[in-house]
């Protein structure tokens, strides 16, 4: 494996990864990691019982959600009921789920459940009924009251999946209601206190809504995070998860992102070809996501990538990296809040990083990382593995160059850096990111030796190219992005 000479092409910060990495189509955005999706088993779920939806307490004490679970309501055929699961700590397994009993369940088969942050109201839909209703008590240990249908402003529509902000003044949901966008769309109805009524839906507007079914939503905690599922036609299933962010409250969402290592449905061979991912609920500290498939339940952590320099620990480099990037829209440093981040660098990333100081870092995804970072000498080291390169041809080392903590010059002849092979492209899924500047149209950044070139640009404009092809893409042309990466800036370049 090479990096090529490219003309002065200075390389930074390469990485190998054996679990895709957050990203989407068009650019790549690595400070957080979304686990690869676990099934989350018993007791909360087992074979032959489908899933309807679940939401967590604001304490993240409780999670409730919708089983056919035995021991519900009994029919000629399986039936929802809803079902609450408690722990002691966020980090306890879930105790056994109880039955929320007949003030709650009927025979009509309830779904999708919706906890309020005080606990005090609990919203769902019936199948197939599209209209909400809402179960009351007085207090967290008193019964549950039968269900009331929501009116106005919700009658005379079709409305379901609802859910609740953290400070219970807003109310998330699906309908095909007049004003929309086609299919159904993601709405929200607000209130001034948790006693007032809920004003008149508000449409989440073209960058959430397409002429596509957006539908089942989880909001983060500080309300910035909005995910949700839909059936559009630019995802990699049937139903994928999509997730939209807004740098504060009253900012408009952002246009929505598809993260790979959710949605790439052979994942779940199972399931294959026709994946559905569907009803995400985000746990309220933001650190992991449930989310259903037909017949299960599955949950994905959401990590933080904290080490921002790549040198195997959380220090002050790291947040002087902040410092250097403050007020920008810049990925790599944008750690805060939790989830994913506002797109603003500022004292909330700092405080997620504050969390994790003199932290060793091991990132068990990461199988190799080449930062170029030592200044001198012929060898670049691998820090993650055994597997260092070779400077070939001279290239200059550029110790106050680069994105973070050094660089490496190529003379654009026979400049190179040769390693030992770290992977096949042909044995899965990896994704590779590299810092590049300058170079030149037809010039290899990233090339595996007489194989492929991973990561290059094409010959005519200078636009990032990657001669690699997946099953399916035999023939054909080469896939080119739309970004001119020979135009003198630094490009943090993305091959997934």
């Amino acid at each position: 494996m090479k990096w090529l000479n490219g003309s002065k092409i200075e390389m930074v910060l390469v990485a190998f990864v054996a679990a895709i990495v957050l990203g989407d189509g068009g650019s790549a955005k690595a400070d957080f990691t979304i686990g690869t999706p676990t099934n989350l088993g018993l007791p909360i779920w087992s074979s032959g019982h489908d899933p309807q939806g679940c939401c967590f307490s604001r304490d993240g004490l409780e999670l409730y959600f919708a089983s056919t679970r035995p021991g519900g309501a009994s029919g000629p055929y399986p039936m929802f009921d809803i079902w609450v699961a408690t722990r002691e700590t966020v980090d306890a397994p879930w105790g056994e789920p109880v039955n929320l009993g007949p003030n709650v369940n009927s025979s009509a088969q309830e779904v999708t459940p919706a906890i309020s942050p005080d606990g005090l109201e609990l919203y769902f839909t019936w199948y197939h009924d599209y209209k909400i209703r809402v179960c009351k008590r007085p207090s967290k240990h008193a019964p549950w009251s039968n269900p009331e249908v929501l009116g106005p402003p919700f009658g005379g529509h079709e409305v379901r999946y609802p859910k609740v902000s953290a400070d219970g003044l807003s109310l998330y949901f699906a309908s095909r209601r007049p004003g929309g966008y086609g299919g159904e769309d993601i709405w929200v109805s607000t209130r001034a206190s948790t006693s007032d009524p809920w004003s008149e839906p508000i449409n989440l507007g073209p960058n959430v809504n397409s002429s596509f079914n957006e539908v089942g939503t989880s909001i983060s905690s500080d309300g910035l995070c909005l995910l949700f599922d839909s059936n559009r036609t630019d995802g990699y299933g049937e139903v994928d998860i999509w997730v939209t962010t807004r740098t504060t409250t009253d900012a408009e969402w952002g246009p929505p992102v598809n993260y790979p290592n959710l949605n790439i449905f052979n994942r779940f061979p199972e399931f294959s070809p026709a994946i559905q991912n569907f009803a995400p609920a985000i746990s309220p500290d933001g650190s992991v996501l449930y989310f259903d498939t037909p017949h299960a339940v599955w949950q994905s952590s959401i990590t933080p990538i904290v080490d921002l320099n790549g040198d195997g620990i959380v220090d002050s480099v790291d947040m002087c990296i902040i410092v250097d990037h403050w007020g920008e829209d810049y990925s790599l440093c944008d750690i805060g809040p939790p989830p994913l981040g506002d797109g603003l660098v500022d004292v909330k990333d700092l405080i997620v990083l504050a969390e994790h100081l003199f932290e060793d870092v091991n990132d068990p995804t990461l199988i190799a990382h080449w930062p170029l970072d030592e200044g001198q000498g012929s060898i670049a080291y691998n820090s993650v593995a055994n597997c260092d390169g070779t400077l070939m041809g001279g290239p200059v080392w550029q110790p106050d160059g680069g994105i973070v903590a050094g660089a490496l010059q190529f003379d654009g002849i026979d400049d190179s850096v040769a390693t030992d092979p770290v992977l096949s492209p042909a044995d899965g899924e990896f994704s590779v990111f590299a810092w590049v500047k300058d170079g030149a149209p037809g010039q290899v950044l990233l090339s595996q030796t007489w194989v492929a070139n991973w990561l290059c640009t094409d010959s005519v404009d200078g636009y990032a190219m990657t001669e690699l092809k997946g099953s399916g893409r035999s023939s054909g042309g080469h896939l080119l992005s739309e970004t001119k990466v020979t135009d003198g800036t630094w490009h943090r370049i993305a091959l997934v």
